[in-house]
């Protein structure tokens, strides 16, 4: 099981309890993934922390200073 963050830009795009599934874009030497259809986006990853699910649950949804950010579970 993994859980990683996502930065979401407007508040009501996603609900805990949803299920979604992300697209994963490559750049020189990270990977980031999108929440379909460009609900929310990852931060950056190294190769070595290369997601392998495409498919998770939201099990948060934070609203801070900084925006609006999005917990997904992966693994079920």
């Amino acid at each position: 099981m993994r859980e990683m963050e996502f930065k979401m830009e407007r508040p009501g795009l996603l609900q805990k309890g949803d299920r979604v599934t992300v697209t994963e874009g490559v750049l020189p030497s990270n990977y980031y993934y999108t929440i379909d259809p460009a609900l929310a986006m990852s931060g950056n990853f190294p190769f070595r922390e290369r997601l392998l699910e495409r498919e998770g649950v939201v099990t948060e949804i934070i609203e801070n200073a900084r925006g609006f950010y999005v917990k997904v579970r992966f693994g079920d």
